[in-house]
């Protein structure tokens, strides 16, 4: 598949900035989306230079259907089709088991990792199904936590089993106009959400706190470019994607 165009989403930051980079390095038209202009512009250009041509920064909110539906018009307006949907915006929420969950932290842990999902699919969705030719592609960053859980993480690892849900329905219902899903469930990538890894460690199952290996997002975003390249008619509905030793095979 010749570069199209794209949004990702939470693009100023971790993996969704090293994916929007390399789409924009590919030759693909980018739309960064987050709730941060400044890291949004980092991303999009360099020091010397601005912001690329390909590239479109848009401030947006995905829990706020009114600001997702003018992200998504933004895009249309500059590239005219959507061909890539990078659903990737998210928040580890908070640290506690079920008996300590607070409603206000579980509602805006929801409100980010799945309504906001919903709200870009859908929007995204429609975008495909529309245009001509029909299709496109999105993928879901869920995390391994779809899987299987950490220690203390019900608030994350519940929202993060509802993108199974999500991506499964996107494939089975995207396939009369063309609309492939891929499930990411990624593991231990050196982000702000892990710095806890990096340093202290990471609390296990047993009890026992442990620092666990980590990757780099480059690889991530390569992965993420290998299937925004391939023809609508193929699909990859799921991968486990990990950094190599991590606890998570056999975890527990």
């Amino acid at each position: 598949m010749t570069p199209g165009s794209a949004i990702v989403t939470g693009a100023g930051t971790g993996i969704g900035r090293a994916v929007a980079i390399r789409l924009l390095d590919d030759g693909w038209g980018v739309t960064l989306a987050s709730r941060h202009r400044e890291t949004l512009l980092a991303a999009a250009g360099t020091a010397a230079r601005g912001i690329r041509p390909n590239a479109l920064v848009v401030e947006a909110d995905v829990t706020d259907p009114s600001s997702v539906e003018q992200l998504f018009a933004a895009h249309a307006a500059r590239f005219g089709r959507l061909d890539l949907l990078v659903n990737n915006a998210g928040t580890f929420g908070p640290t506690a088991d079920v008996g300590e969950l607070g409603p206000d932290e579980w509602q805006e842990t929801l409100a980010v990792n799945v309504t906001g999902s919903v709200l870009c699919a859908g929007a995204a969705f429609r975008q495909m199904r529309d245009q001509r030719p029909q299709g496109g592609r999105i993928v879901n960053n869920a995390s391994i936590s779809a899987q299987s859980p950490r220690p203390r993480s019900v608030a994350y690892t519940t929202t993060k089993h509802a993108i199974t849900g999500l991506s499964r329905s996107i494939e089975l219902d995207g396939r009369a106009y063309a609309i492939t899903c891929t499930q990411l469930d990624i593991g231990n990538v050196r982000t702000g959400l892990l710095d806890g890894l990096n340093g202290a460690g990471a609390l296990q199952a047993d009890g026992s706190v442990r620092v666990e290996p980590t990757m780099d997002a480059g690889p991530l975003a390569d992965l993420v470019a290998h299937l925004a390249a391939l023809p609508l008619g193929v699909s990859v509905p799921h991968l486990t994607v990990t950094a190599a030793g991590m606890p998570f095979i056999g975890r527990g």
